[in-house]
């Protein structure tokens, strides 16, 4: 999907000048933040998610964001980051802090760096004690801060691996973070409750670990006695998050091997007209119009399948299984649901047809019209023809009479 810079992004960011969308990894409970500046477009994705990668990707592109930074705000146990993916598809850096050693780092690093975006900036504080590599990112106005795992909504990371140290940490919030305005709101890395954001005052006041009158004594005999379990992915999120994502073998992350596929922001595998147009005698193409619609002024791409919509749960045997299926309608809403369909009845190698026949037309590609003067009969897949082969998907009869020996 080709980035979309006539999007209107300031509507997007609710009018103001700042876009944030938060992001979140149910599987892992982690949070990713992207940030944009209206003006320029150009943003910064926070803490991304491997696994998480179509999606970030198609948002990014659908608000024509210039992406310039996948920053990860420390060597994370629990996820692997999708920053390398991000750098694939886009040329952004791949930010990480410098101590971290990480490779495939593009941008390291350091305490008082900046990473600008437009016309805006991060401020980088180190805040080391859960692992030595942690990153807080400060917005330029300190109206927002992203603590990653130092600090989380009434918590903070653990202190017992990856050179985690209860000590250190306190003085990182306590110096780095809390030291901010008390209105500064607050976006942590993970949350496995719900909790999406708080604030400078709200932590300083309840949380459990070094709010209210609680001093160093108290966090650091509070941390020594969590006794957590390890991570269950750290054997391999920390090795894979040491190369910024990038797999093992060097080599590409995992892609439909049977076309280009682009997902949506939705997560709807779609496939661009001027591609389907060069494939199309290996592919099935279905339409899921009406057959009104098909005879009328719009016409249908020749070889095409109908199956209208309401009968595709009972028809869906009728489309083949020995070569991947591409979905289209009018615009390309009713066959992303047929799309769907299809996929939970098995289909792997499925793909909605995006903007449907209207982005066919606006390419001048070729369509099939019907010439009512010449009385030409509309056949389903079904039809037996005598004299003549039997072709797939919905024919044209070429014949100028009606008692041409179709039989219906």
């Amino acid at each position: 999907m080709a980035p979309s810079p006539s999007f209107p992004l300031a509507a997007a960011a609710g009018g103001a000048p700042l876009l944030l969308r938060q992001l979140f990894d149910a599987e892992t409970g982690t949070f990713s933040y992207l940030l944009a500046d209206v003006a320029s477009r150009q943003g910064v994705l926070i803490d991304s998610v491997y696994e998480q990668h179509p999606r970030d990707l198609s948002l990014i592109r659908e608000l024509g964001i210039d992406l310039v930074a996948s920053l990860d705000t420390h060597v994370h146990a629990d996820h692997v980051t999708g920053s390398w993916r991000l750098h694939r598809a886009t040329g952004c850096a791949i930010a990480l802090a410098a101590v971290a050693g990480a490779e495939n780092v593009t941008l390291p690093l350091h305490h008082g760096d900046r990473v600008s975006f437009g016309g805006r900036h991060l401020e980088v504080r180190a805040t080391p004690g859960h692992t030595d590599g942690c990153l807080s990112v400060v917005l330029d106005d300190h109206s927002l801060a992203f603590t990653g795992d130092a600090l989380l909504v009434r918590g903070c990371g653990r202190c017992d691996f990856q050179q985690g140290d209860a000590s250190t940490l306190y003085h990182s919030i306590t110096g780095q973070i809390l030291s901010l305005p008390d209105h500064c709101l607050l976006y942590p890395a993970h949350d496995y409750s719900g909790r999406a954001v708080s604030s400078v005052a709200e932590e300083k006041a309840y949380n459990a670990r070094l709010g209210g009158e609680a001093d160093e004594r108290d966090f650091v005999g509070y941390m020594e006695n969590l006794h957590l379990p390890h991570p269950n992915r750290i054997a391999v999120a920390l090795p894979a998050n040491l190369r910024s994502g990038r797999p093992a073998d060097g080599g590409l992350e995992e892609a439909d091997d049977w076309a280009p596929i682009e997902r949506s922001y939705a997560g709807l595998p779609e496939l661009t007209a001027d591609w389907v147009a060069d494939h199309r005698e290996a592919l099935t193409l279905v339409d899921v119009r009406s057959e009104a619609e098909v005879q009328g002024p719009d016409g249908r791409i020749p070889g095409s399948l109908l199956i209208p919509l309401p009968e595709l749960p009972m028809r869906a045997s009728e489309i083949p299984t020995d070569r991947p299926t591409v979905v289209l309608c009018h615009s390309g809403s009713r066959s992303a649901l047929a799309t769907q369909q299809l996929q939970k009845k098995g289909l792997t190698k499925v793909a909605n047809l995006r903007g449907g026949l209207r982005a066919w037309k606006a390419q001048g590609l070729p369509l099939e019209h019907p010439v009512k003067s010449h009385r030409r009969a509309l056949l389903w897949p079904r039809t037996q023809v005598v004299n003549g082969p039997v072709s797939h998907g919905w024919r044209w009869c070429s014949c100028l009479e009606s008692r041409c020996g179709v039989r219906v």
